[in-house]
């Protein structure tokens, strides 16, 4: 039977099955790629009302952040208070993960594709890991080169036709369900 013949062959048993699998996902914590300029978002007078409560989310176990050495190696170059911040969540919030072979070289694809110019190359890179990496969500305020409709189409046609999972981009304001008081 094919994939959806199933579910109109017992339609109510189909549709109590997508309902279970999307409770499931939806009550499972989330693993969301970060990038650096999340981190720079906490001290940011534009970012910083939507970056703190993801950030406090992050701290109550809501979610976990995947940090790449790559984001350990650009912060260095930010403000002191941006570079010690991470220290200030716990570890057991926290998936660290490494660039890889596969993961530079995805993102190159993605800049042979023209979906961005060379000089973004760390942007693609961000995107790579969490693609690689089967991050739930990428997370930035990069308007310009991450969350930014065509470039997300961009690095999604790549990843499709080079068999990859979609990403999924937001920003830490889409992140945050502001109606759930537990979170």
């Amino acid at each position: 039977m094919g994939r959806y013949a199933y579910f109109f062959a017992y339609p109510k048993k189909g549709v109590d099955v997508i309902e279970k699998h999307f409770l499931n996902f939806t009550q499972m914590k989330k693993r969301i790629y970060i990038d650096t300029s999340v981190v720079g978002g906490q001290f940011d007078k534009e970012f910083s009302t939507d970056t703190i409560p993801f950030f406090e989310a992050v701290s109550k176990g809501v979610f976990t952040i995947i940090i790449s050495d790559l984001l350990s190696a650009e912060i260095l170059r930010a403000p002191q208070q941006v570079q010690d911040f991470l220290s200030t969540i716990s570890m057991d919030c926290i998936e660290k993960i490494k660039l890889t072979i596969e993961a530079s070289e995805l993102a190159d694809k993605y800049i042979l594709a023209k979906v961005v110019g060379h000089t973004s190359r760390a942007d693609c890179q961000h995107i790579a890991m969490a693609t690689i990496t089967k991050a739930d969500v990428l997370v930035s305020w990069n308007f310009k080169h991450i969350v930014n409709l065509d470039k997300i189409r961009g690095y999604n046609g790549i990843n499709y036709q080079l068999g990859y999972n979609m990403i999924e981009i937001r920003t830490p304001k889409e992140i945050i369900n502001y109606d759930n008081t537990n979170a």
